[in-house]
């Protein structure tokens, strides 16, 4: 599943800060709209957490990973409120509020690689 993987983590590294997106649509980003849970398994491999940040990925309805591999639901939720993540309920993302388009992201609004490169320039 390397290929694979590789695709999944670089579309999620895509997704800002304090927007998220769903299996499905990475899924679709990545050439493989019918390949959801795979995009899952990809994630729940995850090696760097922290580069790829997981934690953005959510069901279609917004609903959280229920086996949040880095901790668990509560700490998928409290990783996306320190963001800025809003909430409907407990447990599902506000997605009218918060999903991610990544075609305006192509249009010129920063993501987390940017800020990364940035961060690097200034070292």
């Amino acid at each position: 599943m390397g290929d694979f993987s590789d695709k999944v983590f670089e579309q999620v590294r895509r997704i800002p800060r304090g927007k998220v997106s769903t299996y499905g649509q990475i899924a679709r980003l990545i050439g493989s709209p019918r390949s959801a849970r795979y995009v899952g398994w990809a994630l729940r491999g995850n090696s760097e957490p922290v580069k790829v940040p997981c934690h953005r990925v959510v069901f279609k309805d917004g609903r959280l990973a229920e086996g949040y591999a880095f901790g668990g639901e509560e700490t998928q939720r409290a990783l996306l409120e320190d963001e800025g993540v809003t909430f409907v309920d407990e447990c599902h993302v506000d997605m009218a509020a918060c999903l991610w388009d990544p075609e305006r992201d192509a249009q010129g609004r920063p993501t987390d690689i940017d800020w990364e490169r940035e961060m690097a320039e200034d070292e």
